[in-house]
Formats: C-alpha cells, sequence, structure tokens
C-alpha cells in the first residue's frame, strides 16, 4: 500500500481555472483531468489524503451541477481509503468530515496535516498544507525558534497530480539546496 496526498481539487468550482490560471477550457476538462491523474497514480488499495477543498456545492458555475457533489465525485476515484480533511470551501458540500487536522507517524517523522498553512504547528517539523494554490510549494518558518517547513500538496503546484511522502521529501531535498539562508 502507498500514501498519497493532495489537496485543492476544486471539482465543480469553474472560477478556479480562472484565479489559479489553471491550464484548462473547461470545468469538465479539468475534473476529469484531475480524477484521471488520482486514478493513474493511486491504486484501489492505497491510501489518499485529501487535505482539504475537495469539491464545490451546487456550484451556478457548472450547468449541469451534480445535487450530491461530493458522492459524484467520490465515486470516480478507484481508490477505497480515502481520509477528508476539511478545507473552507467543504463546509456545505457533502464531505462531511470533522478532521481539521491530523497528525500522521511516516517514514520516521510525525507530520502535521492541515488544510490552511496559518494553521501549521511548531509542534512538527513538517506540515502538509494546501490552500495556498499556485503562490508556493514550499516555505520555511521559523516560530518560536523553532524552524518548521511547510509543503503545499494542492494539485496546482503538483501537475495536478497526488504525491507521496518520497516525492515530498525529495523535492524539499532540492528546494533546500537552492534555497539555503532564505528561511523566513
Amino acid at each position: 500500500m502507498n500514501i498519497f496526498f493532495t489537496s485543492d481539487c476544486h471539482f465543480g468550482h469553474y472560477n478556479i481555472i480562472r484565479y489559479c490560471n489553471r491550464p484548462f477550457k473547461t470545468l469538465k476538462d479539468m475534473d476529469n483531468t484531475i480524477i484521471k491523474n488520482i486514478n493513474e497514480r493511486v491504486k484501489e488499495d492505497d491510501m489518499l489524503f485529501h487535505i482539504g477543498d475537495f469539491c464545490f456545492s451546487h456550484s451556478s458555475e457548472a450547468s449541469q451541477a451534480p445535487k450530491k457533489p461530493f458522492i459524484y465525485y467520490r465515486n470516480q476515484i478507484n481508490c477505497r481509503n480515502i481520509i477528508f480533511l476539511r478545507g473552507n470551501h467543504d463546509k456545505n458540500n457533502s464531505v462531511k468530515t470533522h478532521i481539521e487536522s491530523l497528525v500522521l507517524n511516516y517514514g520516521g517523522q510525525l507530520i502535521n496535516l492541515t488544510h490552511r498553512p496559518e494553521h501549521a504547528s511548531e509542534k512538527y517539523n513538517l506540515n502538509f498544507v494546501g490552500h495556498v494554490h499556485e503562490k508556493w510549494n514550499v516555505l520555511e518558518k521559523i516560530i518560536k525558534n523553532i524552524n518548521i517547513t511547510l509543503y503545499n500538496v494542492g494539485v496546482d503546484v503538483n501537475n495536478f497530480y497526488p504525491v507521496t511522502f518520497n516525492e515530498i521529501m525529495s523535492k524539499l531535498s532540492r528546494w533546500r539546496k537552492q534555497n539555503e539562508n532564505k528561511i523566513i
């Protein structure tokens, strides 16, 4: 079993294409591409952590918006084991998760998963977040004299694919080499 991370799919949200300069012409193209990319990588018995903003609810932007968008989009993803964390757009879209954040012990590290970067915790050196879309991929900060790393698992900065822990660690290593002495 492999473990994957993603966020901010925003299924059913046409305007996100314009807001984040996503390379799609239609909502259907965006939704189908992201679903295809998830299914291409994440197999039925794998685990996927979706860290917020899964889909829009009854979007007026989609002329054929499904009445139950969560079920509609969830049923198109082959992976049986998806853990949903609540994002700021997940209040009324039938995701019905109560998980705001969680700590995962994986790869010998404790990793805090939370949608909003401002909810990252200085208790954990590694925080996987979403919410910021295309704004940045990695952010290192010093909070209360502790160096913490925030990694954006959102689709906008990961070529619209979910990512594995090893891929994240490899990207972090390359980023750190390129950005030495740039911690804020």
